[in-house]
C-alpha cells in the first residue's frame, strides 16, 4: 500500500511515498537489529545525531546474514523517518500510532509494528518538539571535513609530476540525514584560495 495512504489514516495529507517494496525489505530484517535502526531515526529526529550512515549501517546488516543493500536500506530508513516524522506532527501516542500503522499497512509485520511502537513510546515525546526545531531550515548538514597534502604522481591539474596538492574529504548529511562522502584534490593554489574565502566568512562571522 502507498505512503499516500498511510499519510491520510495517520492524519496528514503528506506527499505520497511508496511503502509497497520497502515491507519487504523490513521483513528480511532481525527484529533486534530493526529496533536499533529505529534508535537511531530517533536520535536523528532528535537532533542528537546529524545524519544516517547508511553505508555503515548497510554493511551490519549485511555482517548478521541480511542481504541488503544501501539504496535499499535508504527506502526502509525514509519510510521509518516518515512515520515518526507523521507520528510527530499528529502528536498520537504509542497506541494511536501502532493503531493506525495496521490500518494503514497491513502487510508490514507484527514485529516490525511493536519495535515501531516501543521506541516511540519510550522516545517520541521529545520527537515532537525537536521535529519544529528541524523544520526551520531543511537543507543538507556539514558532517565532517579533512583534508591532506600529498605529492602528484598524475593528475590533470599539476603541469608537472611531484607537484603539492590537496586531498579534501568531506561528509555531508542531506535532508534526510543520508550520509555521503565526497573527496576531490585541488592544487595548492586552489587550495590557498579556498582558505582565503573561509578566512573572509569567519571575519564576517565576528561581527555578527
Amino acid at each position: 500500500m502507498a505512503a499516500g495512504a498511510a499519510g491520510m489514516v495517520l492524519g496528514n495529507p503528506f506527499e505520497p511515498r511508496d511503502f509497497s517494496n520497502t515491507v519487504d525489505l523490513i521483513k528480511a530484517i532481525p527484529q533486534d537489529l530493526f529496533a536499533e535502526l529505529c534508535e537511531r531515526i530517533i536520535q536523528y529526529l532528535q537532533c542528537q545525531i546529524l545524519g544516517m550512515d547508511t553505508l555503515e549501517l548497510c554493511e551490519k546488516l549485511q555482517a548478521a546474514g541480511v542481504e541488503i543493500v544501501a539504496t535499499d536500506l535508504s527506502k526502509v530508513v525514509n519510510a521509518i523517518s516518515f512515520v515518526f516524522s507523521t507520528a510527530a506532527k499528529n502528536k498520537l501516542s504509542s497506541e494511536e500510532l501502532s493503531t493506525r500503522l495496521g490500518n494503514a499497512i497491513g502487510t508490514l509485520p507484527k514485529e516490525a509494528v511493536q519495535v515501531i511502537r516501543h521506541v516511540w513510546n519510550e522516545r517520541g515525546k521529545s520527537v515532537t518538539v525537536s521535529e519544529d526545531a528541524k523544520n526551520v531550515a531543511a537543507v543538507g548538514q556539514l558532517i565532517d571535513f579533512q583534508w591532506k597534502l600529498g605529492m602528484a604522481v598524475s593528475s590533470d591539474s599539476c603541469k608537472s609530476l611531484k607537484s603539492p596538492y590537496v586531498t579534501m574529504t568531506i561528509k555531508v548529511a542531506d535532508v534526510m540525514g543520508h550520509i555521503t562522502t565526497r573527496t576531490f584534490e585541488m592544487t595548492v593554489p586552489q587550495f590557498q584560495n579556498f582558505y582565503c574565502q573561509f578566512k573572509e566568512m569567519a571575519a564576517v562571522l565576528e561581527t555578527v
